[in-house]
């Protein structure tokens, strides 16, 4: 059982980390400068503070537990902190350094977001990036991830804090050979006839929003639609002509100012989705992933991810 944070738990935890990335006894106290038996004799008395055994111990190879692989991401990401920490406090911060994991929309991110982080890594090269794509809602804290990025209304939560980026019309269109073979739709009712390409999430499409000229927003979802889970491959089906799209505007502005793309039931556009950058709640914003939130919301206040209104 825990009696208290001191110097020897700190002293514990180092050895056990060099310990953990060497898998040796013998290299850990090589690289610390101390005997063998010192590093052996310092975890295990981090063992019994725990209360749990970190490593399998046996005579041709050393290994982690489960609670060991569990210790040690705990003690890296803490260990990260004090290392921004120390930078912040030497005034450091104009060079931050390290990985910073980013989740979000596949087409927004490669689009919209890798011009802005690709300027970033080019003006800080110490900083490495971790970079998911996908259209999936995650958990940033389940996830292991410093930020999220995501279009849409966000469930409330306090584990969670959120800053707008900006909102997006959403606009529903298709490619003029489709519309020229198939006719332009007027209403929902019209809609049902047509084929729709829609987003797809956790079994089921994703609904579209149409708000009718002095009407109330309604969710209207296909009857028999193309449903596609990834927001690239939609566009892509819809410049090919397989049938109208909801899109984010960001998404297709450039094919509608070229005419690859043509708007369709303008009268009917939703209310704008906002844009949100997320991270935890009880993550403090180390250097590395601050001056990624500061640039966002820079580029934000010019206007770069749509009207802030």
């Amino acid at each position: 059982m825990s009696t208290g944070f001191t110097a020897e738990s700190l002293r514990g935890i180092t050895h056990f980390v060099i310990t953990a990335k060497s898998s040796s006894f013998t290299e850990a106290a090589e690289q610390l400068g101390i005997t063998k038996s010192a590093v052996g004799k310092s975890v295990a008395r981090l063992e019994v503070r725990l209360g749990t055994r970190l490593f399998h111990r046996s005579t041709r190879k050393l290994s982690l537990t489960s609670d060991g692989e569990a210790y040690l991401t705990s003690c890296l990401s803490a260990l990260e902190i004090l290392d921004s920490a120390e930078n912040t406090l030497s005034k450091r911060q104009d060079n931050p350094a390290g990985t910073v994991r980013i989740d979000m929309p596949a087409s927004f991110g490669r689009n919209l977001m890798m011009p802005v982080l690709l300027e970033l890594i080019s003006r800080y090269p110490a900083l490495r990036l971790a970079l998911t794509f996908n259209d999936r809602l995650i958990d940033p804290v389940e996830e292991g991830v410093d930020l999220v990025l995501r279009l849409g209304e966000l469930q409330s939560t306090d584990a969670l804090i959120a800053r707008r980026l900006g909102r997006q019309r959403l606009i529903l269109c298709a490619s003029s050979a489709y519309l020229e073979q198939y006719g332009v739709p007027g209403d929902t009712e019209a809609l049902k006839a047509h084929s729709c390409i829609m987003g797809y999430r956790r079994g089921a499409p994703l609904a579209w929003r149409l708000r009718p000229a002095g009407e109330r927003e309604v969710k209207f979802i296909s009857a028999a639609a193309h449903q596609i889970s990834d927001g690239d491959a939609m566009l892509q089906a819809c410049l090919a002509g397989a049938g109208i799209a909801q899109f984010p505007e960001s998404m297709v502005k450039s094919h509608l100012d070229a005419g690859h793309l043509v708007t369709v039931m303008a009268d009917h556009m939703p209310d704008p989705v906002e844009l949100n950058v997320i991270w935890p709640r009880t993550r403090h914003l180390i250097p590395k992933v601050r001056i990624i939130v500061d640039e966002l919301l820079t580029k934000s206040s010019e206007g770069y991810f749509g009207d802030l209104k």
